[in-house]
């Protein structure tokens, strides 16, 4: 039987639904509401509670959002302990408004209806208080649910072996929803329309025996002729030439026609920055309707453009930035930007209030980038774009390593997909290390000064890359549902120019979901990483064991705000205790180690008496690391999440991965979605405490009159003793139990503040 002479046996299913709709017709519009809500407020019937009895197949949230009749609430969470003791500012107060109860229940009707619950029926009941407020509830009879026995697709046997029908919102066994029934339809319709098929059409139709409660669902498809663009044309555009526009668009005249490359070419002239505002419209309408022109147009803004800013962050402080950016250099859309940024500004006045993780000394000193960039939006092919940028930079990795460069970075970027660029890249650079000496001596056993020069000497760092990007998050500050994926890898040997050699992958990804209803989200995230390293005999050739060297830029690190989060930055995985120089006299004091100068010379020194406080941590980095993240996000109020979320993650020095020892961190947050992105307050907690850690300081020697300056002898107690220091570093034996603190301490908490989910 064809869907036509179905439809007629449908009519004693669907007459209940026409007569719902009609009375909904009758409903006035939103500005009659208002007066009445006004009229209500008058009379001060407040409503205090509004429920739902007998609902089982959706929650009290979901119905609520289908009907006008609210309850007073509090306006935001932040307001909720005003809210407790009945504040008026803090409260967005709701009033009873008879009228609109019996057209409440014909909503409801409705919304059950549309989700295939024929047979519902509602009933309200209002209940008084003492002090006037009333209590609204709505008492649902939800009924036995239509169900889908069989789905048939007329018109679609020029497709089979293809995926038109595969995965489609409606199936076998799913409740008569009219919205999943229009879902499949206009699925199928769009999947058409990127085969080619420019005026598909798919017409739904279903058949519900008598006292039966299972549905036959029959969908007609009709493809129509497969179409090809025809002409397209060019408006609007003053700067940029009708080449450069129709290069952006990916697809030409003649070409099959996509619905989904019209979506995507309006996305890619966005990305030109020159285009404020962009068009690309289809004429459906043409005959042939096997040729569709298309018309593109195109609003320009500024050519050029500068922008400077500044920011507080707590590892950073004060930071300031630049930008020149000319939008259309030498025709093309070409991007020509020159930029330069300071941080760690006044990091030296307000580390320990503000700017906690700025690092200090050498490691507090401002920082800055300048760089020279050009991106050309298309190189070969429409699909393909080049970056690339002359820098010169001073950064730092608090408490491991000040690292100086200038260089050039090559980037080229082939769009694979939507939302997946994979990119080529090799950044040459030739860089200089500062404040690494402890980390060479204790990861590579590179204590002697000579050879801890040649390697925080200037050498040249060069890797070739390619990472692989695929992101399908609905929202990028924000996501709910989606998921992202990154594969980087990196390689640096003698035949790309570097001095360092070592290979290098990460693996990352990201999921978000809502696992039932009420708004909660399901975030989760994953990351792993491996670095290899080879020897660096050109520049140690003094030594007879030639080790293998990472450079420190190239390890893992991991704990913060958006790693870790019972850790501060970087301070989760192998570390060493150092004591800067001007204290080494502290290991001879009777009030601390009490070792003896001997001790120290033959590395024999027991640090263990040493106040903790002198003592700086310093992260070495790893060659490997593992990392997840479990978040539960929960929107409260208008703007407000509340968060749940437990972190993991280990750093291996080396040796053999598999080996437990696993650090979990769960953790309590806040986030407000501020217009520049939700703003995160998040405190989590370490199970371990204490760590058994090196001891890392200069050697020392005895006084020698005729070379040394009676000024550089060390002082212990107040009293200058007959030993010197040495640059030559030293890693004492044996290890020291450093943060050790009982559980539930608040040593054992940590706090971060940062801008951005975590991830």
């Amino acid at each position: 039987m064809r869907p036509l002479q179905r439809a007629a046996r449908c009519l004693r299913w669907a007459a209940p639904g026409a007569v719902l709709a009609l009375g909904l017709l009758a409903l006035p519009g939103p500005g009659a509401g208002r007066a009445e809500a006004q009229s209500a407020a008058a009379s001060r019937t407040e409503v205090t509670d509004v429920r739902f009895e007998g609902n089982e197949a959706f929650p009290d949230d979901s119905l609520a959002r289908a009907i006008v009749t609210r309850d007073t609430e509090c306006t935001s969470t932040v307001l909720t302990p005003f809210c407790w003791f009945g504040a008026d500012f803090a409260k967005s107060r709701a009033y009873l408004q008879r009228r609109e109860l019996p057209r409440d229940l014909l909503r409801l009707r409705i919304w059950y209806q549309r989700r295939g619950f024929r047979e519902t029926q509602v009933d309200t009941a209002t209940t008084v208080a003492d002090d006037g407020s009333v209590q609204v509830t709505f008492h649902i009879d939800e009924g036995r649910p239509v169900v889908v026995d069989s789905i048939v697709f007329f018109g679609a046997e020029d497709f089979e072996g293809t995926d038109l029908l595969d995965d489609l919102p409606l199936r076998r066994g799913d409740r008569l929803s009219t919205l999943r029934l229009d879902a499949t339809r206009d699925t199928i319709v769009h999947r058409l329309a990127n085969r080619g098929y420019a005026h598909a059409e798919a017409l739904r139709s279903w058949f519900i025996p008598t006292d039966s409660y299972d549905a036959e669902v029959t969908y007609d498809i009709a493809p129509g002729v497969r179409a090809r663009y025809g002409h397209v044309s060019v408006e609007g555009n003053e700067q940029l030439s009708d080449i450069t526009v129709l290069r952006t668009l990916q697809f030409r005249a003649g070409d099959t026609y996509r619905e989904s490359q019209v979506q995507d070419a309006q996305a890619r002239l966005f990305g030109l920055e020159i285009i404020r505002n962009a068009q690309v419209r289809p004429d459906l309408e043409a005959r042939p309707d096997s040729i569709i022109p298309v018309e593109v147009t195109v609003a320009e803004g500024d050519l050029r453009r500068v922008r400077g800013g500044a920011g507080w962050t707590s590892a950073e402080c004060l930071n300031v930035e630049g930008r020149w950016v000319h939008r259309n250099f030498a025709g093309g859309a070409r991007r020509l930007q020159v930029r330069g940024r300071v941080a760690n500004v006044l990091a030296s006045d307000f580390r320990e209030v503000l700017c906690p993780q700025s690092g200090d000394g050498v490691f507090g000193d401002p920082t800055w980038l300048a760089s020279v960039e050009l991106n050309q939006p298309w190189i070969f092919s429409t699909r393909n774009s080049l970056q690339a940028s002359i820098f010169a930079e001073r950064q730092s990795l608090p408490d491991v390593f000040v690292r100086e460069a200038v260089g050039v970075s090559l980037a080229v970027t082939r769009a694979i997909g939507p939302r997946t660029p994979l990119t080529a890249t090799y950044r040459p650079e030739l860089s200089r290390l500062d404040a690494a000496e402890f980390y060479f001596c204790t990861s590579f056993l590179v204590c002697r000064p000579e050879d801890v020069d040649a390697l925080q000497g200037a050498n040249w760092l060069a890797p070739v890359g390619l990472n692989f990007n695929r992101t399908t998050t609905n929202n990028v500050l924000n996501p709910s549902r989606g998921y992202t994926t990154l594969l980087d890898v990196e390689h640096a040997g003698p035949w790309t120019g570097s001095d360092f050699r070592y290979d290098r992958a990460v693996a990352e990804g990201s999921a978000y979901t809502r696992p039932a209803a009420g708004g909660l989200i399901l975030a989760v995230r994953g990351r792993l990483g491996w670095v290899g390293a080879g020897a660096f005999e050109d520049l140690l050739g003094t030594r007879d064991d030639v080790p293998d060297i990472v450079h420190p830029q190239k390890r893992f690190y991991a704990g913060g705000a958006n790693s870790v989060r019972g850790y501060s930055q970087n301070r989760l995985g192998p570390r060493v205790l150092t004591l800067p120089p001007r204290d080494v006299g502290a290991l001879l004091s009777s009030e601390g180690a009490g070792c003896l100068p001997l001790d120290v010379i033959l590395l024999e020194c027991d640090a263990t008496g040493v106040d903790e406080d002198l003592f700086l941590p310093r992260p070495t980095g790893g060659v490997g690391v593992v990392e997840g993240n479990v978040e539960f996000r929960l929107p409260v109020g208008s703007g407000i999440q509340l968060a749940w979320f437990a972190d993991f993650g280990r750093i291996w020095q080396g040796g053999d991965i598999r080996s437990p020892g696993f650090d979990v961190t769960p953790g309590a947050g806040f986030r407000y979605m501020s217009p520049i992105g939700p703003l995160r307050l998040d405190l989590a907690y370490r199970f371990r405490g204490g760590q058994r850690l090196q001891v890392v300081t200069n050697q020392i020697r005895p006084f020698d009159p005729s070379l040394d300056d009676p000024a550089d002898r060390l002082t212990v107690d107040g009293t200058a003793i007959p030993y010197v220091r040495l640059e030559d570093l030293a890693v004492l034996r044996p290890l020291v139990l450093y943060g050790d603190s009982p559980a539930g301490s608040l040593s054992r908490f940590q706090l971060h503040l940062s801008l951005g989910q975590a991830f």
